[in-house]
């Protein structure tokens, strides 16, 4: 079983960068496909990115693409999202999910979020105008 933590979460101001990580736990890690979402006040949970067991494959939602990148290194058993030129749209709960199933499923699960099998705590980013 796979444990997540996530960390890098803060205040920046518009235009300004972030690097998120999400630390897992157990030895599935490397077999597993990762992402994060994220989950503004009063809004639903929404996909950001994702990437497969390999790292060969990224997946990024139309919003981020161009100016978030997400990477793995499974001999640190650690995923990051790198954030550039943040919007104060960009302003939310960021969380860290992990599942065995192929990473190009995840663009298209909508409030099927649900059903991703390992999700961290989440981690606040916050991005001033």
């Amino acid at each position: 079983q796979v444990q997540l933590v996530e960390s890098g979460g803060g205040l920046v101001q518009a235009g300004g960068s972030l690097r998120l990580s999400c630390a897992a736990s157990g030895r599935a890690f490397s077999s597993y496909a990762m992402g994060w979402f994220r989950q503004a006040p009063g809004k639903e949970r929404e996909f950001v990115a994702c990437i497969s067991w390999s790292g060969g494959n990224t997946y990024y939602a139309d919003s981020v693409k161009g100016r978030f990148t997400i990477s793995r290194d499974n001999a640190k058993n650690t995923v990051y999202l790198q954030m550039n030129s943040l919007k104060p749209e960009d302003t939310a709960v960021y969380y860290c999910a992990a599942d065995p199933r192929a990473s190009h499923l995840w663009p298209d699960l909508g409030a099927r979020w649900t059903y991703l099998e390992v999700w961290g705590q989440g981690t606040l980013v916050t991005v001033s105008s």
